[in-house]
């Protein structure tokens, strides 16, 4: 229903009647109208602050489920981690040991990624802390899982040579010694018997007769035949897989450099050449360019009791020869 205005008409003292122009009329029109919206608007926009839209309620649900997935894929990639810690402590600890090979440097199964920060770029991400942690761990599981193949590949590489290594692997005694008579001293501090020191002796002596075979102890190839100082007439043979053996004091030698022996081969007999004061035999095993007791390395030749037995000999100080 039309509204009608009126207006108080003190001369008549009545109530005149308005009636508005159309630019009134149009101006309230636009009044109301203005109103009407600015009100619609406003209740939009609290309804969208207390609700949020359609889209944006999607969106947190999303958000929602990529956050549950980021936690629940950290967890899986310390899981994996874990597993790949294990295999790498069977990998040191049992197969590269059967193997005789040293284990895969802590460094380097460690190494990070060098260069850049390579998370830059997700720093300005929400739950950047989740996101970078994540992505490293990731980072680590790939960087290790490719070391560890590569270690994989070195196994796999002794397992096939492993016949090979066992024929090099210097496991008897230098000379027949089957009753143990003829060990004289061992490996450790030993009094220097012409100088009157202490002195550390880098081998074990075998006494025996002038003219005694010596044996090589595995296969491998000869890289030394001739005169040492201290050592006299030397034999050194190069076994291959960080082996390498020294037959000192010789009598003379029963090989030449370069050539080829096998274990058992005889390369030369009992002498006292060189710093001696008795025919003997001085016999040194190197393990990857150190100096080892050769008594760990007689284990085709003596039985248990044997090896029990020469143990306890070799820890007497028995006389020392050089």
């Amino acid at each position: 229903m039309r509204k009608v205005y009126y207006i108080y008409n003190p001369r008549t003292q009545t109530y005149d009647r308005i009636y508005p122009t159309v630019r009134q009329r149009a101006l309230s029109i636009l009044r109301r109208l203005f109103i009407g919206m600015g009100l619609g608007a406003s209740c939009f926009i609290i309804l969208l602050l207390l609700f949020g839209s359609p889209s944006e309620k999607e969106l947190r649900t999303e958000n929602s489920r990529l956050l549950a997935q980021y936690n629940v894929l950290s967890k899986r990639l310390e899981q994996a981690l874990g597993v790949l810690q294990d295999i790498q402590q069977r990998d040191d600890n049992l197969y590269r040991v059967i193997f005789m090979a040293d284990p895969v440097p802590e460094a380097i199964r460690k190494a990070g990624y060098g260069g850049t920060n390579r998370y830059e770029q997700l720093m300005d991400m929400a739950n950047a802390d989740l996101v970078i942690n994540t992505t490293q761990k990731l980072d680590l599981l790939n960087r290790q899982l490719y070391i560890q193949s590569r270690s994989f590949d070195e196994v796999i590489s002794m397992c096939k040579k492993h016949d090979e290594m066992l024929k090099c692997i210097p496991a008897i005694q230098p000379v027949s010694n089957k009753d143990l008579r003829q060990t004289a001293s061992g490996y450790g501090t030993r009094i220097d018997p012409i100088y009157g020191t202490t002195k550390f002796h880098s081998g074990m002596d075998f006494s025996a007769p002038l003219g005694t075979d010596v044996y090589a102890t595995g296969d491998g190839v000869v890289v030394k035949a001739g005169w040492e100082t201290g050592y006299g007439n030397t034999v050194e043979i190069d076994h291959g897989f960080g082996y390498f053996t020294r037959y000192a004091h010789l009598k003379d030698y029963q090989t030449r450099v370069g050539k080829k022996v096998v274990r058992g081969e005889i390369i030369g007999h009992v002498g006292s050449t060189g710093k001696s004061t008795g025919p003997h035999l001085h016999y040194e095993v190197h393990v990857k360019g150190q100096v080892v007791n050769p008594i760990n390395y007689y284990f085709m030749d003596l039985s248990a009791e044997d090896y029990d037995k020469m143990i306890q000999m070799a820890a007497n100080h028995g006389k020392v020869f050089d």
